[in-house]
């Protein structure tokens, strides 16, 4: 697997310095929007028994980091995670 080819197909994400973790920050109209993704990340992380790390930072920003802690670093469970959540609605901040 190649961490940057699947990367190109992710926008926004990006490898961690150690090459272990991709992560994205997304930052959210509101409260309740934020606390509505990490709802439905969780929803498809269950579906998938794969669970990101999930910061939380101010009120309407959220990171989700992903890694396969088994595996010591990065596998096709990571992208497949990734891919889930870019299909999320989302309600944004504009």
């Amino acid at each position: 697997m190649n961490a940057q080819a699947e990367l190109a197909r992710l926008p926004g994400w990006s490898l961690s310095q150690d090459g272990k973790a991709i992560r994205k920050e997304f930052s959210m109209e509101g409260f309740s929007a934020a606390a509505e993704l990490i709802g439905r990340v969780a929803q498809a992380a269950d579906a998938a028994d794969h669970h990101p790390d999930v910061h939380l930072t101010g009120y309407r920003k959220r990171a989700f980091v992903l890694s396969t802690h088994s595996a010591g670093g990065l596998t096709e469970k990571d992208f497949a995670l990734a891919r889930q959540i870019e299909q999320l609605p989302k309600r944004l901040k504009v």
